[in-house]
């Protein structure tokens, strides 16, 4: 089905936008780029004046299958047709098969349904100290976390969160948690052994297997199995936070495989509804500690985001996009590293796993990512920032070789453009 079929051009641009109007009514609580985006088809948006855009953004990782794919349409289509929302009093079917087909592709045993990704951090955070009190024995849990991390925008996971200007002005902030530099066993070691006091112990140990937000930094693979082995023999918790790296983003289904590891509990979120609001928390059996009203979502669950997310997983399965990811992830990191040879005095690294990488850009040289991504909006491509200085690129998993060219095309003229 082609883009034309999906978006007819006579549809683009039919709803007149006004930014002045916009901004009178909606909390100002994002650094908007000048653009409204009205429609979008595979990998292409457009936005309210008709000018198409390359997406590699995809709702910041989210959108997995790309725009209006047609199996996503086929499964919301058929639900909100069906039921959309029953409460978590009853058993819902959808709610089930998801956690079945999560069950049967990863290390877990049990799945907790939520609506983001911060709420699934959330979760494991509750799940960690419940864990703490009633099986470790420990009275004031404290959960490690990593510099430069990112797990959520609520109380408690910007306080996991190893970004200060994150938590700035919304002190204080949650107490427990304790934060040290990523990819550093010497670190962890030591941060258990001077936090292993009184009535305080560490009793659980959050990373991401990829930061995201701090800069596209993969995790080392024997620190994350040096890891796993004290965790093993201490009892705390290793927790990975998936909502962005997992879903096949990695080239993987789940972003632990990279690194040989498995965790006790994950989270998902971002692109497991494929741009349809879900999260979850992934448990082993081993630490399945929560219990009958000691936590709970209204819309977690519900049959509408699981149909959106069952759909998203067969999809995966059945057009063998794990291999598209890595073949153009490969193409990708190929041709950003041709880019920082051609422009060394601008790039200093190219880093990530399969559809998730970020080009770093030296200090210093009298522009940041912002700077390149505004340049390559003009020109027709959507990126997006992760930090100041490093450039993401996260297309939906769908994306084509064409495609790739095409953004690395772009990046190109952008390079050469700031360099004249």
């Amino acid at each position: 089905m082609s883009i034309e079929t999906l978006v007819p051009q006579s549809e683009l641009s039919s709803n007149p936008f006004n930014k002045e109007s916009f901004d009178e009514v909606v909390m100002s609580t994002y650094g908007r780029f000048p653009v409204a985006i009205e429609k979008g088809a595979g990998c292409r948006l457009w936005d309210t004046e008709g000018k198409e855009y390359l997406d590699f953004v995809a709702g910041i990782a989210t959108c997995t299958l790309g725009h209006a794919h047609p199996a996503l349409i086929e499964a919301v289509t058929k639900q909100i047709q069906k039921i959309h929302h029953v409460s978590n009093f009853y058993y819902i079917p959808e709610q089930g098969e998801l956690a079945r087909w999560i069950v049967n592709n990863s290390c877990a045993d049990k799945v907790f349904f939520c609506n983001s990704g911060a709420e699934a951090n959330e979760a494991a955070i509750k799940l960690a100290r419940k864990y703490a009190h009633t099986v470790l024995n420990i009275d004031k849990p404290i959960i490690l976390t990593a510099n430069s991390s990112f797990h959520g925008r609520t109380l408690a996971t910007i306080t996991a969160t190893g970004q200060a200007k994150y938590q700035k002005n919304f002190n204080p902030l949650v107490p427990g948690f304790s934060y040290v530099p990523y990819n550093d066993i010497k670190a962890i070691e030591a941060a258990i052994s001077d936090l292993d006091e009184g009535d305080y112990a560490v009793a659980a140990i959050m990373l991401e297997p990829l930061q995201g937000e701090g800069g596209v930094r993969p995790g080392d693979i024997e620190y994350f199995q040096k890891l796993r082995k004290i965790c093993d023999e201490t009892g705390i918790l290793l927790i990975f936070d998936e909502v962005q790296v997992g879903m096949g983003r990695s080239g993987k289904v789940w972003g632990y495989e990279e690194l040989g590891v498995e965790p006790d509990v994950f989270t998902s979120a971002k692109g497991l509804g494929g741009g349809i609001p879900i999260g979850a928390m992934m448990t082993k059996k081993s630490c399945d500690v929560l219990r009958s009203g000691e936590h709970a979502s209204t819309f977690g669950g519900n049959p509408f985001a699981c149909a959106a997310a069952i759909a998203v997983c067969h999809t995966i399965e059945k057009e063998n996009i794990l291999e598209n990811v890595e073949k153009r992830g490969e193409q990708l990191r190929q041709g950003l590293r041709n880019l920082a040879t051609k422009y060394p005095e601008y790039i200093t690294e190219v880093r990530g796993w399969g559809l998730i990488n970020g080009m770093e850009l030296q200090a210093d040289i009298g522009f940041n990512a912002i700077d390149i991504v505004k340049t390559a909006m003009n020109e027709g491509l959507m990126l997006a920032p992760a930090g100041t200085q490093v450039v993401r690129f996260v297309p939906p998993l769908i994306v084509t070789e064409v495609e790739v060219d095409t953004a690395l095309q772009i990046v190109g003229k952008v390079m050469e453009q700031i360099r004249s």
